[in-house]
């Protein structure tokens, strides 16, 4: 069965520092979960990949540049999403004659991102636990259980985690907006 967790604290601290060794560790563990992420936002298999391999060699390059550890998962999910939408607006073709179409999708684009980031910010702001599990359930698609096993807590209190994590953004995201 495939690792279900992201690399661990001590992993990353020491990639952040510049250990090869950690580096090379660090991008192989975080490769499912990247493909994993990648696949659900392109819009082929072929751009999927692509976007993990980009995603996993930006890893490789700024690892030192990542603030916390704890922020890793966040950090690459916002890496593959902007490379999937990148590979996106190459692949979709330029027609003269929708200029005024596409000036109101690249505003409507511009409001997605603002918003997205607003989100972002709100999950990354998540105590380590809470995020942890919102990441797990809700971005990557786990079952209950299997977030729950693979943290090692019981189903009633991985519920009870994603709970409050999920008020916690639906609570930053509505006050920051008021």
């Amino acid at each position: 069965m495939a690792e279900t967790t992201w690399p661990g604290e001590r992993l990353i601290a020491a990639a952040r520092r510049g250990d090869v060794e950690s580096i090379t560790a660090l991008v192989s563990g975080s490769h499912p979960h990247v493909r994993r992420f990648a696949r659900t936002l392109c819009a082929s298999p072929e751009d999927a990949e692509d976007a993990a391999q980009e995603a996993l060699i930006i890893l490789y390059r700024k690892i030192g540049t990542l603030r916390a550890s704890s922020a890793l998962a966040s950090w690459m999910f916002r890496i593959v999403r902007n490379e999937c939408l990148r590979r996106l607006r190459r692949d979709v073709p330029v027609d003269l004659g929708t200029a005024d179409i596409l000036t109101d999708s690249a505003e409507d684009e511009a409001l997605q991102r603002l918003e997205a980031g607003r989100i972002a910010a709100a999950i990354a702001a998540l105590p380590a636990d809470q995020r942890q599990v919102l990441i797990m359930r809700d971005v990557q698609g786990h079952s209950g259980r299997m977030v729950a096993d693979a943290l090692g807590l019981s189903l009633p209190a991985m519920k009870s985690r994603l709970h409050r994590a999920r008020a916690a953004v639906h609570h930053t995201l509505h006050s920051a907006g008021q």
